[in-house]
């Protein structure tokens, strides 16, 4: 299911299943792409077993799906994870692990030729991951909570140290504020920073906070 052009987990559950959405979202120039998009989240409480979805992600020109480290809710314990959703191509999700209300993991996204290559760190427990997504163009970035039969009752999603890359040399997609979907948000950015060097955009984003729905 392609909702507000973000493809994700939802799309396995039935249409009956409607997710709530609350999401920032970073879009590019035409002519530029995403290189890489790394960053730590902050993991919030889980109040129950239920239908949460946090997420940072990527998705292509052709909204054809999402490039995500999903932390996932559904068991009672918070596991995070890398993965596409969900097909054009139909690839494996990736590894990952249980984590807890306080832990920081880092995570990171890197082109690396024919493939992107995702890494997720708590502690000395690291997980990697290949995936054959090279030919996509990602043009957006997101920093996603998604709900089906939940409600955002976790307080607010942190991500710290973010830094995201792209080709080009236009910095307004990291300087200019970042769609705020549906203004369903309230949310707070710190620190954000833009560079180039080489045809190549930097963009350092000390914290993204998600708040709270409005």
């Amino acid at each position: 299911m392609l909702f507000p052009l973000v493809l994700a987990l939802a799309a396995l559950l039935s249409p009956a299943s409607a997710a709530t959405w609350y999401f920032l979202r970073y879009n590019l120039p035409s002519s530029q792409a995403f290189l890489s998009f790394s960053g730590t989240m902050q993991i919030p409480r889980l109040p129950k077993a239920g239908t949460y979805y946090l997420w940072p992600g990527l998705q292509p020109t052709d909204n054809s799906g999402v490039y995500q480290n999903v932390l996932d809710g559904r068991s009672g314990t918070w596991w995070i994870g890398s993965g596409w959703c969900c097909q054009n191509p139909s690839l494996p999700w990736g590894s990952g692990f249980n984590t807890n209300q306080g832990d920081s993991v880092a995570f990171s996204n890197v082109k690396d030729g024919s493939n992107w290559r995702s890494t997720l760190t708590k502690g000395s427990q690291t997980v990697t991951d290949t995936f054959a997504l090279g030919s996509k163009t990602f043009n957006q970035a997101l920093f996603a909570i998604e709900l089906t039969g939940v409600s955002w009752d976790f307080g607010p999603l942190v991500f710290n140290n973010v830094v995201i890359t792209s080709s080009g040399t236009d910095t307004r997609w990291c300087t200019n504020a970042p769609e705020n979907y549906n203004s369903a948000s309230n949310y707070a950015l710190s620190g954000v920073q833009a560079s180039v060097s080489g045809n190549v955009v930097t963009c350092r984003i000390s914290s993204v906070t998600l708040q709270s729905p409005k």
